[in-house]
């Protein structure tokens, strides 16, 4: 397992504050956040690539926070796969293998292992220049794995893998992760590719880790408004939760009443993913307790789907697919209404 313990770094302007984290053993754990956010060079000062400030780096119970790459364990696949395009595809995959004194027979057995694990046979006599970004994805990883690291990083894996088979690539890493349990940290900055990889993920944003948790609390119940806006809930509002009469939770914003389910009390906000919004024209025979009329101030085509802004007071942000729009022939400036649970309103 790893542990990152009250880890800060310096590079330029940019700091790492405070980083404190765990992963377990033969857990795939997701590191995800926006551009520049500092999360390469988390994985670089993990891996012994950049002097720290302080804080300590401990891998399966001992602290290499002083140790070097090669003294780590630890396999690396970088963005820009770090590929030698004078060596074949086959003395790339070895020449980890070879920093480590390793002997031919157990280099070529090693390379074997990998080749056909990642299903790469026919790619080993060629040249980094001739091969896709697919393609040269795979050998940076088979390069990292060949060694037999204790923990496995990988710097946005898929970034170089095309939307047509990014779903196929994603499969693939996910059934090498069963096949090896080798606990792993994948960065990126895609949600869904987040959702799709991670067994837990955390949400990284200017040299700080915010939040930590399954896919399922990071997505759904963001606990503070950064990590909100940043994974698009686009619902964040600032009120006031209170009792009602029956003894439930109300959060009041704007003089709108809606239905939560938390423990908090007083001042707070809540947000609400556009997706659990039901747009009506009619009131729904719903037991849903939010049940709110409004005017559609704005509709937002963004191809497949629809972003419908609807003012209550507040405005909410709902989002619907084209032919749901076709089919309620919603307008701008008519009047609408949203449903939605209490559960669907995660207050922080």
């Amino acid at each position: 397992m790893l542990e990152v313990k009250d880890l800060c770094v310096q590079m330029g302007n940019f700091f790492l504050k405070n980083i404190t984290f765990d992963v377990r053993d033969g857990e795939y754990f997701v590191l995800l956040g926006p551009t520049g956010s500092g999360k390469t060079v988390l994985l670089e000062s993990i891996a012994g690539l950049h002097a720290i400030s302080s804080g300590q780096v401990w891998i399966n119970g001992k602290d290499v926070t002083e140790l070097n790459l090669e003294k780590r364990r630890i396999g690396f696949a970088y963005q820009d796969y770090a590929l030698y395009p004078h060596l074949s595809v086959r003395d790339n995959i070895s020449f980890g293998l070879m920093w480590r004194d390793k002997k031919r027979g157990e280099i070529e057995k090693a390379i074997d292992r990998v080749v056909e694990l990642l299903g790469i046979s026919d790619l080993l006599e060629k040249r980094p220049w001739s091969l896709s970004g697919g393609q040269s994805q795979k050998i940076a990883l088979a390069r990292a794995i060949a060694i037999k690291p204790d923990l496995l990083l990988l710097d946005e894996p898929l970034s170089a893998v095309d939307s047509g088979t990014k779903e196929d690539y994603e499969r693939e890493l996910k059934e090498l992760h069963n096949h090896l349990k080798l606990t792993t940290i994948h960065v990126t900055h895609n949600f869904e590719e987040a959702t799709a990889m991670g067994d837990r993920i955390a949400v990284m944003i200017d040299g700080q880790i915010l939040q930590i948790g399954t896919p399922e609390q990071i997505f759904r119940q963001p606990a503070s408004e950064p990590v909100a806006r940043f994974l698009m809930t686009r619902n964040i509002f600032e009120g006031e939760v209170t009792d009602s009469s029956d003894g439930r939770k109300i959060f009041l914003i704007e003089g709108t009443k809606l239905a939560v389910v938390t423990t908090r009390q007083g001042r707070a906000h809540a947000s609400i993913r556009p997706e659990d919004i039901l747009i009506s024209r009619e009131p729904l025979p719903s037991n849903a307790p939010n049940s709110l009329q409004g005017t559609i101030t704005r509709i937002v085509d963004r191809g497949s789907v629809i972003y419908v802004k609807v003012n209550v007071p507040p405005e909410f942000t709902c989002l619907i697919l084209r032919r749901s729009l076709k089919e309620l022939a919603l307008r701008e400036k008519e009047m609408v209404f949203l449903t939605f649970e209490a559960s669907d309103v995660n207050v922080f």
